[in-house]
């Protein structure tokens, strides 16, 4: 665990499905309506209410984010964002810490204190993850510092790779 600005912040390999927090995010693609990876899981495991909901908001701009209950999920919310698909341009960042700063900002205003995040836009969305991590842990940090309301952000990652990345990258900081 590592703490900035009394904001936990916890690297963690796992299944986001089974994190009990008060909100996790999803890695959405634009429809909302359930895909593969994190995504299809989500939906999966939470159920038709989480789909049904999703239908009722309509879809969602990349780098935005929208919020649902959980369903059937130990979490209560969902916050659901879309990343960039990675072409290796400039916007492709800026999406991809607007999803993660959005997300955060999201939570705020629910008045949730305990967040968990994937690795967004790293799987089907071809983003490389030594460059999704430094956007994903910026934008963390560039939300703390402006807002203090979110007590514990955890970042789930399923596979082994990419929790040594996080890992790795996170402690190069807070050391």
């Amino acid at each position: 665990m590592y703490t900035y600005k009394n904001t936990n912040i916890n690297i963690i390999k796992g299944d986001i499905t089974e994190i009990k927090v008060d909100a996790i995010v999803n890695a959405a693609n634009n429809t909302l309506l359930g895909g593969g990876g994190v995504d299809g899981a989500i939906h999966e495991k939470g159920g038709e209410v989480i789909l049904e909901q999703c239908k009722k908001i309509g879809g969602c701009p990349t780098g935005e984010a929208r919020i649902t209950t959980a369903g059937n999920l130990p979490s209560k919310y969902i916050i659901h964002t879309v990343g960039p698909i990675y072409k290796g341009i400039d916007s492709d960042k800026e999406f991809l810490y607007n999803a993660y700063y959005n997300s955060l900002k999201l939570a705020e205003q629910y008045n949730l204190k305990t967040v968990a995040f994937p690795s967004i836009s790293t799987g089907a969305y071809r983003y490389p993850i030594e460059e999704a991590v430094v956007v994903a842990i910026n934008a963390t940090l560039e939300y703390i510092d402006d807002n203090n309301g979110i007590e514990e952000i955890n970042f789930i990652l399923h596979s082994s790779r990419d929790y040594d990345v996080y890992k790795q990258y996170v402690e190069s900081i807070f050391k």
